[in-house]
């Protein structure tokens, strides 16, 4: 069941799942994301530890932020608002993409508050020559431009956020394109997220990358800056996967987080 926060200025809508040490799950800025559809299939293999699934400003059932300040610093700052209204002193952190950016920047700015770090394919940390976008990102922006986007495009970005396009069924296509129609982020294209890559350093926690291979849109290629740049970082890349790995290789995410969040290392097998 969706439960709402009140922040002070914003409202965030969260689910909490299980019990023990908390771990705080941010999700992607795609169109029609929340944090119970990019991550409430991995919740049951987590039910030892007191899950929050938080749906970030804009996204879900959390209102649109009313704000000009990048909403990765925005989003940041409400999250740990959320932690401080909800108990929650120090917390793992789980993020996908913009949520990646979004637990970096807690980490940077709140490093007392963050044990381990988990970030699958984050955003906030540009190379260089970008853009021109990957396809993912393009078609990201293009749904999130558009006055009232269609089904068919919902269905184009879905597949490819996905190596094995079966995944992007039909139930999937739906519920996303709804969730999408419901809370459409009225936000400049592209929005402006914040650039995170001058305080990388500033993460002193243990950090697990976990990558697709096949990611079109946050490429492998934009990695390595993110690993060098956070002290005390490690790479895991899964083949034959794109952008959701916690969707398209579910176990292997399930398993290879839960030994990182043990403290164990991030290959262990058993």
């Amino acid at each position: 069941m969706t439960s709402t926060l009140d922040v002070g200025d914003a409202r965030l809508a969260y689910t909490e799942a299980g019990s023990g040490s908390p771990v705080v799950w941010l999700h992607g800025s795609g169109p029609g994301a929340t944090g119970m559809s990019n991550f409430g299939g991995n919740l049951p293999a987590f039910s030892d530890y007191r899950n929050i699934v938080v749906d970030l400003p804009g996204w879900g059932e959390s209102p649109r932020p009313e704000t000009g300040e990048p909403l990765i610093f925005h989003a940041a700052d409400r999250v740990c608002r959320a932690m401080t209204a909800l108990g929650i002193e120090r917390a793992h952190l789980v993020g996908n993409s913009y949520g990646g950016a979004v637990a970096m920047r807690i980490a940077m700015r709140y490093p007392d508050r963050v044990d381990r770090l988990v970030l699958m394919a984050p955003g906030g940390v540009l190379p260089p020559d970008a853009p021109p976008w990957p396809a993912g990102l393009e078609r990201l922006f293009a749904y999130m431009a558009a006055d009232k986007p269609s089904r068919e495009a919902m269905a184009e970005f879905v597949r490819h956020m996905v190596f094995d396009e079966s995944l992007a069924t039909d139930a999937l296509i739906d519920e996303r394109y709804e969730s999408s129609l419901r809370a459409h982020p009225e936000l400049p294209v592209p929005p402006n997220f914040g650039d995170l890559t001058p305080d990388l350093g500033l993460i002193t926690a243990p950090t697990l990358l976990v990558w697709g291979r096949e990611d079109q849109t946050v490429p492998l290629t934009w990695a390595p800056r993110i690993l060098t740049g956070i002290p005390n970082a490690e790479l895991r890349v899964l083949p034959n996967c794109r952008h959701w790995v916690q969707y398209e290789r579910a176990p292997e995410f399930n398993h290879i987080v839960r030994e990182f969040l043990r403290g164990g290392a991030a290959a262990a097998e058993g």
